[in-house]
């Protein structure tokens, strides 16, 4: 048996080779993480990280592990290491596709039924858009679909496929027709940031300043709950069973997913992330949220067993819808793509 020694890989470096990728989806910018053999730097240099052809941000090198950027313009993902010694085997990463720019989201969209995709152009808050929400058709097609709405900010549809959206600077929630036309449906909300509908038609709406609402089917109005106020938005989702998931970003790192049960108790679902935003429950029971995880940010999954683990890479994510296609709908700040996790929402 031949033992290399510390001096003959320096003279002979080993060929650089690629054994994961983790996680095995991201949007464009995000950080990916190689594991492997040979990715740390020579003596002749640092590695280079190409990504279908474009070379990618280098943000740490180690013998066994490599961390970088994607490429801002990435539409496809196929990595390959090279150093002095030559290239590694190619590595495959499954990038999102862009569906729609130039959106403000500020949660997570909505998507209907029929697949359609709606997303908001909020503003800064008071300040007005031209535009309040974007219809994106699942072939990337966007269209206007409502103006007037002042920072239209949480949507969410209804039992029954109608949507509702909210306004922040208003206090306001209004149920929007096929048309774009939208009418009151409640007011004195607060600060009003997330939406959601459980089984029954009960809209759940989170005033960011700590309040939870209840609006049952006859716009009859509760206090749901009560949480601590958030710095940006409360972000909700609710599972079969009723239960409503409340992520409300503070100045912590070490922040929560609180579940609140059909009569109002509340508990720690999970904790241990970092700005927790918009979030959906997968037909598994599983959270996937917009949230930072030891370090590393994207698209988390948390388990009802209580285990955390990055599935998609991103730098700006805000908020996650499932398609009835079967596909994850992701917002930006600015923009939305898709990407097939191989998840039933």
């Amino acid at each position: 048996m031949t033992v290399n020694s510390p001096q003959s890989e320096l003279n002979n470096p080993p060929l650089p080779r690629v054994d994961a990728v983790t996680p095995t989806d991201a949007l464009p910018l995000g950080e990916v993480e190689l594991t492997g053999v040979g990715l740390g730097p020579l003596e002749t240099g640092l590695p280079e990280v190409v990504v279908d052809g474009q070379s990618a941000h280098l943000l740490m090198c180690r013998p066994t592990r490599l961390t970088f950027q994607l490429p801002a313009q990435t539409s496809a993902g196929l990595i390959e290491v090279r150093t002095a010694a030559g290239a590694s085997n190619a590595a495959v990463l499954n990038v999102a596709r862009q569906l729609a720019d130039g959106l403000h989201p500020v949660t997570s969209p909505a998507v209907s039924r029929a697949g359609m995709i709606y997303a908001t152009i909020s503003g800064q808050r008071g300040k007005p858009t031209p535009i309040s929400i974007v219809r994106v058709s699942p072939d990337g097609q966007a269209t206007p679909f409502v103006t007037g709405i002042l920072n239209a900010t949480g949507l969410a549809f209804s039992p029954e496929g109608d949507l509702y959206a909210t306004s922040r600077a208003e206090g306001t929630v209004y149920r929007i027709d096929a048309e774009g036309k939208f009418e009151k449906y409640a007011e004195g909300m607060g600060v009003a940031t997330g939406a959601a509908f459980d089984a029954e038609g009960n809209l759940f709406v989170g005033d960011r300043s700590g309040t939870i609402f209840k609006i049952n089917p006859q716009r009859q109005i509760f206090v749901h709950s009560t949480l601590e106020p958030s710095v940006a938005a409360y972000h909700l989702a609710v599972n079969a069973e009723g239960t409503l998931f409340v992520t409300a970003p503070t100045l912590s790192s070490n922040e929560a997913i609180w579940a609140i049960e059909p009569n109002g108790d509340k508990r720690v679902w999970f904790s241990g992330l970092g700005r927790p935003q918009g979030l959906t429950v997968s037909s598994e029971g599983d959270i996937y949220l917009a949230a930072c995880l030891h370090g590393r940010r994207g698209l988390v999954r948390v388990t009802p067993q209580g285990k955390a683990a990055l599935v998609l890479a991103a730098n700006d994510l805000v908020g996650i819808a499932f398609s009835p296609e079967g596909t994850a709908i992701l917002a930006t700040h600015d923009a939305v793509y898709e990407v097939d996790l191989g998840i039933k929402g």
